[in-house]
């Protein structure tokens, strides 16, 4: 099988607008975009098949701490039912919340989300994911396969002592759902998110990590930058460009 490699718009930075046209002249055909409103759909769909574009995944929000967030996310679940998208990511958090109200309501979410064959993914962030072993332990409590994970090869690294991305993503192999590609210079709490490649990440070796497990995607490229860089559109272009080919010379692609 083939890898499914995509972008997430917030790769362009405030270039964004021009993105779609960037994305099909260098050859890239899936994307990572917010959920849009249930009105502009179609015309969202519209200007990804214009462009030769597949959105593979949408960014959503889910406050798993509101008494109402079941029911919120129904709507969520609806447009991405309706657009064909079978990846939502999330970020979570449960702060002061019960573990176990938390486990319940995404298990619910996740309840609501089986019938088509959507997977609700976490991003690697703190309280319930940001590492293996949290995010292990969140899955196996929440229990429901619809409920996985979206592994983030630099968060792992920004959230946490002495970890590699290989050793984390094979402690939840299981429940990865998506897997945001970003590279780090390693260190603890520094924003360093360069061009693929330029960082510690041993990307052949996740993907092939992923790939034995019968993973193969969507692998999005999210590339936050580095602290106190101010990239002009030629710079944010580049960056996205030369990521990918990255991926393309270590054979991922």
């Amino acid at each position: 099988m083939k890898n499914i490699i995509a972008c997430n718009l917030g790769s362009y930075r405030q270039f964004r607008e021009r993105a779609y046209p960037h994305l099909a002249e260098i050859g890239l055909t899936n994307v990572e975009i917010g959920v849009p409103s249930a009105d502009a759909v179609a015309a969202v769909q519209s200007e990804l098949d214009a462009h030769g574009l597949t959105a593979t995944s949408l960014l959503g929000s889910c406050d798993v701490q509101s008494e109402t967030v079941v029911s919120d996310f129904q709507t969520t679940l609806e447009i991405a039912d309706k657009m064909d998208v079978k990846v939502i990511f999330v970020s979570v958090h449960a702060g002061e919340t019960a573990r176990h109200v938390v486990y319940e309501r995404l298990r619910a979410i996740g309840e609501n989300a089986a019938p088509s064959g959507i997977k609700v993914c976490l991003e690697t962030h703190p309280d319930l994911a940001h590492n293996g072993d949290i995010a292990l332990e969140t899955m196996k409590a929440v229990g429901q396969p619809n409920i996985c994970l979206n592994f983030d090869t630099g968060n792992v690294y920004y959230y946490n002592h002495n970890v590699t991305a290989t050793t984390e993503v094979q402690k939840v192999l299981p429940h990865v759902g998506a897997v945001h590609l970003k590279d780090t210079n390693g260190g603890y709490r520094t924003w360093h998110f360069p061009t693929l490649g330029e960082g510690v990440v041993a990307f052949k070796a996740v993907f092939q990590t992923l790939n034995d497990a019968g993973f193969y995607g969507p692998f999005t490229m999210e590339l936050e930058g580095v602290e106190g860089e101010n990239l002009n559109e030629a710079g944010a272009k580049a960056r996205i460009a030369d990521s990918l080919q990255h991926l393309k010379d270590i054979g991922v692609i």
